[in-house]
């Protein structure tokens, strides 16, 4: 097991170049009702530091850690996430969705299916269908079906990423805290775009979704760090 603050010695540089990303990002503050290329690479500059961050651990580390790989990609859709919802009022909200919900499959794949904990899956659950029935009177057309499918997958990857947290006793690791925290922020940034889209304006919340977001990726590819199990393990798991 490795300390949290061994992590924060050891991965706090290599996170440098994320955190001037991110504090880029809020100063320009680039008006979201003018979307160009430049701004979606402002907005996306702190993902691709996020790749940056994985790789300098070594190609040869992903290839041995599929849950670290799978991690990388879903960064690499989150990305593509990112810059279609820059014109998400010019039609292209639908494509970011399609992006982020692939992002979701993937990171609930490198969180794994053990433990299972079945008691944290249904609070989950039930939350989650707490959240779509409060969408519910504001969705149309095709967005009925999407957000749904949308919710029930971020649930998912949210009760994976949540049933490894051990807070105490000897079974405690850092990774399952940081994965278990970038989910939960990522549902309350998630959340707070459908509010403010479907449902009625959410005061900053730009600011508030673009906050919980960074923060959540970032914690997510920290989860990845002291990957969860190296490639035989992982095909062991498999198998069973």
């Amino acid at each position: 097991m490795v300390s949290p603050v061994t992590v924060v010695k050891s991965e706090g540089p290599k996170l440098v170049p994320f955190l001037k990303a991110t504090c880029v990002y809020f100063v320009l503050w680039l008006p979201s009702s003018s979307p160009s290329w430049v701004s979606a690479l402002i907005k996306c500059l702190p993902i691709f530091c996020l790749w940056l961050f994985l790789l300098a651990h070594g190609i040869r580390f992903l290839l041995a850690h599929p849950s670290a790989s799978l991690i990388f990609v879903g960064l690499v859709f989150s990305a593509v996430g990112d810059a279609f919802l820059i014109w998400q009022d010019h039609g292209y909200f639908e494509y970011g969705l399609l992006m982020f919900a692939v992002t979701h499959i993937l990171y609930a794949s490198a969180f794994g299916m053990r433990p299972l904990a079945l008691r944290t899956g249904l609070v989950i659950g039930v939350l989650s269908g707490l959240c779509y029935a409060l969408l519910y009177p504001g969705l149309s057309g095709a967005f009925t079906y999407l957000v749904g499918i949308y919710v029930a997958l971020i649930s998912f990857m949210g009760w994976r990423a949540m049933a490894g947290l051990r807070l105490v006793g000897a079974a405690w690791r850092w990774t399952e805290l940081a994965a278990g925290g970038g989910a939960l922020l990522f549902i309350i940034s998630d959340l707070t775009i459908a509010l403010n889209k479907f449902c009625f304006p959410v005061p900053y919340s730009r600011a508030l979704i673009m906050s919980t977001y960074y923060a959540a990726q970032m914690l997510i590819a920290l989860s990845a760090v002291e990957s969860r199990e190296p490639l035989e393990d992982y095909r062991l798991s498999k198998a069973n």
